[in-house]
């Protein structure tokens, strides 16, 4: 046995550095207009928050519903063709928003570089805004049909070619690179907006799916296919389905013929519906962190995204996020290892350690108004932030203890699904609270802060409380290790 560990190739490793590669490019394609929005995007479009809230929330609907399909189609397609469409598709969506400025131009008459001068509320900044707006909403729809297959895909490789005790940790390794992707995104897209203009900033971030699926065409094949993957690596892959290769073979030749469980019959397991819960209460909280961070730097603090200030303080919350989150996915496997805890047992229990993490969120309007100073809401944000990828890395992992290998996409689907649509709901309410709470001024109150502050405290404080809600949830519905047995 030492000497298959030494022999052991690692090819498993390169794949999930490629996943990590795919999810940063994700992460930094939505981030773009999050950071073009406030110094570039809304003054030329005449934008408010409200329409910011529109778009953001489009995005999320239309995410959750090519979620339900795109884990399906992963697996009809298989992990490397699905893969690939994916990431061209979103990359394609990612630089068409560059176009949006031409086109509505074309469709107003007005002349691009004109854009920003038009008369506040005038007749023709109404029509620049609505036409503006439908058009950012189609880019988004593109974008989002594409990146509803990243997660899917990385999960089912992941089912792939890690063992079930090392899935939450390949999985909180290649899910950092949603906070890697947001910490890298304040500064490199900023300055390319401001050397460039907004729209390079689009087309050459975009054009990082592309040169990915260069690589990705090359390196991944089943590990039974792979010229890269030794014996010793296959059996260290397949430990859990048999102890023998005899009993290996056969169990890949049954999952050759397995058929997969119905969309329809997913939604029958009580398991399906704790991971639903876990992705319904809490992606919202880190989507809305990832698309209004710069906005509320900007307005609460006049930290703008294009200023030393503003970028650091981005940087600051991601680099918290991606230091502490990285050990999520190592915490469980000290449960099961040291602790003889099953799997299932491992992840909850340090799930419910990650949900006290976002009650930091309770304090960031409170401190960072109190001593005037933006880095309370940075650092407190951050630790937040943090608790949910450590959270979604161990949530994500549930899907493999509990399912098929052969349904594996499909549920994380559905939960992705159910993530879209909790975020579609707190965008839309944000930003129409936001733009509310703005008018009303010292009209509209909550628990001292007055204004857009009392909007964003009101945000916060459901973020903080999300966590342990679904936790609680979950635990209702699955409480002990139940693995689906068709």
């Amino acid at each position: 046995m030492t000497t298959q560990k030494k022999l052991m190739t690692n090819w498993r490793w390169w794949l999930c550095s490629l996943l990590f590669v795919a999810t940063t490019v994700n992460y930094l394609d939505r981030q773009v207009l999050s950071l073009t929005y406030e110094e570039f995007i809304k003054p030329e479009f005449h934008w408010t928050d409200a329409h910011y809230g529109t778009i953001t929330s489009f995005f999320s609907i239309f995410y959750a519903i090519a979620c339900l399909f795109a884990g399906k189609f992963v697996d009809w397609m298989g992990t490397k063709k699905g893969y690939l469409i994916a990431i061209g598709v979103w990359s394609a969506g990612a630089c068409m928003h560059a176009a949006c400025g031409w086109a509505t131009s074309l469709i107003t008459g007005q002349d691009v570089i004109a854009l920003r001068g038009v008369e506040v509320a005038s007749n023709v900044a109404l029509a620049i805004s609505t036409t503006s707006v439908y058009l950012f909403l189609l880019c988004r729809g593109i974008l989002a049909l594409g990146e509803a297959g990243n997660f899917p895909a990385a999960i089912k490789v992941t089912a792939e070619y890690f063992p079930k005790k090392d899935r939450a940790f390949a999985t909180s390794i290649f899910n950092a690179g949603a906070s890697v992707g947001a910490l890298a995104a304040p500064l490199a897209i900023p300055p390319l907006a401001s050397a460039l203009g907004w729209e390079w900033a689009f087309i050459i971030i975009g054009a990082l799916g592309f040169i990915w699926m260069f690589f990705w065409q090359f390196m991944y094949d089943k590990p039974e296919n792979s010229k890269h993957v030794n014996a010793a690596e296959l059996e260290y892959i397949h430990q859990d389905d048999a102890a023998e290769a005899a009993e290996k073979a056969a169990a890949a030749e049954a999952a050759k013929s397995e058929p997969s469980i119905s969309l329809a019959k997913s939604f029958t397991y009580r398991q399906t519906w704790a991971f639903i819960v876990g992705k319904f209460f809490t992606d919202g909280v880190w989507w809305f962190f990832l698309f209004w961070a710069p906005s509320y730097f900007s307005n609460q603090f006049n930290a703008p995204a294009t200023s030393f200030l503003g970028q650091a303080l981005i940087f600051t919350l991601y680099a918290i996020v991606t230091v502490v989150s990285i050990g999520g996915g190592y915490l469980p496997k000290i449960f099961v290892e040291k602790k003889g805890m099953d799997p299932y047992a491992g992840r909850m229990r340090a799930m419910l350690i990650f949900a006290f993490f976002p009650l930091c969120a309770l304090l960031a309007q409170p401190l960072g108004v109190h001593f005037n100073s933006p880095w309370w809401p940075a650092v407190l944000i951050g630790l937040a932030a943090a608790g949910h990828q450590a959270w979604s890395a161990n949530l994500f992992s549930t899907i493999g203890d509990m399912f098929p290998k052969s349904t594996i996409a499909t549920i994380t689907g559905i939960g992705a699904m159910a993530g879209g649509v909790g975020s579609m709901i707190i965008q839309k309410v944000a930003g129409n609270l936001f733009t509310f709470a703005e008018a009303q001024g010292a009209a509209f109150s909550f628990l001292g802060f007055e204004g857009k502050p009392a909007g964003y405290f009101i945000v916060f404080c459901f973020c903080g409380i999300a966590y342990l809600l679904a936790w609680c949830i979950m635990k209702a519905l699955v409480p002990v290790y139940k693995p689906i047995n068709k």
